[in-house]
């Protein structure tokens, strides 16, 4: 029987939005059941001495992300908008994506805030893209009303902590079985050993 394949994301991370808009399909393919992530790199990032994205504080790695972004997105007929400001502030969207259920509802919710982040350029803490996302996620956008409750703000602490405790060191990451994969370009590896367990 196939392994599940745990997806970890930040809905900051461009190449998450990649990966999050095959995963689905790709892993169906063989078989693999995902287990959708969020967490937020900005605390991993400060362990490691960053204040921003690395994409920021090395502008040659950041002019070839971007580019690099530009022929992906192309090759996948995705949209691609660099929003402004970026790195995009993910605490809410992640806060709401762990108040749902870690299937439909979250997965929708996940494609939903990345595709009006890069595929629009909109603002992911704006409270109405937020309500744009739940509602095509088929939840109720009132759940908005719950991101100041502090089991939800220490649902999210608890994850971040899981992640540093698995190795993650940025986004997106594939976790199978005690396995780590980093990177979109690493998700066709993940889903394989998935497969294979």
């Amino acid at each position: 029987m196939p392994d599940t394949l745990h997806f970890w994301f930040d809905f900051a991370s461009t190449y998450s939005y990649l990966s999050a808009m095959r995963i689905e399909r790709d892993a169906a393919r063989r078989g693999v059941r995902v287990e959708w992530q969020p967490f937020l790199l900005g605390p991993i990032f400060t362990d490691q001495g960053w204040t921003t994205s690395p994409f920021n504080i090395y502008p040659a790695k950041g002019r070839y992300m971007w580019r690099d972004m530009e022929r992906l997105c192309a090759s996948r007929n995705l949209p691609l908008t660099r929003p402004d400001p970026f790195p995009q502030n993910s605490l809410k969207a992640a806060r709401l994506a762990l108040t749902l259920p870690d299937s439909g509802p979250r997965a929708a919710f996940a494609r939903a805030v990345f595709s009006a982040e890069f595929g629009d350029g909109r603002d992911i803490s704006d409270d109405m893209v937020l309500q744009d996302a739940l509602s095509q996620a088929g939840a109720a956008p009132e759940m908005l009303d719950r991101l100041s409750d502090p089991a939800i703000k220490a649902a999210l602490f608890e994850q971040v902590d899981r992640a540093e405790a698995l190795g993650l060191f940025g986004a997106p990451g594939f976790v199978v079985g005690s396995d780590l994969f980093w990177g979109d370009d690493r998700l066709d590896m993940a889903i394989e050993q998935a497969a294979q367990d």
